[in-house]
């Protein structure tokens, strides 16, 4: 496993890092090891675009009309 240094990293993150590290309860070590895992080895986000674009065709545009306006449709606390 190789090791990694990282100089001039700005106070406020040090104090970030140390706090969530004791809320996680492991060392800040170990912490920055997850917070890279987490941001380098997972699956990546798929945008708006391509989630619209996998759902399946499931009927006509038509299926999705809202029926006419009427005054029992309009009341419906009533």
């Amino acid at each position: 496993m190789a090791d990694l240094l990282i100089r001039g990293v700005d106070e406020a993150l040090v104090q970030a890092l140390k706090k969530r590290a004791g809320a996680h309860g492991r060392s800040q070590e170990a912490e920055l090891r997850a917070i890279l895992s987490a941001a380098l080895l997972s699956p990546p986000r798929r945008n708006l675009a391509e989630l619209l674009a996998a759902m399946p065709d499931v009927g006509q545009d038509s299926d999705f009309d809202r029926p006419a306006d009427s005054a029992e449709a309009s009341d419906v606390f009533g």
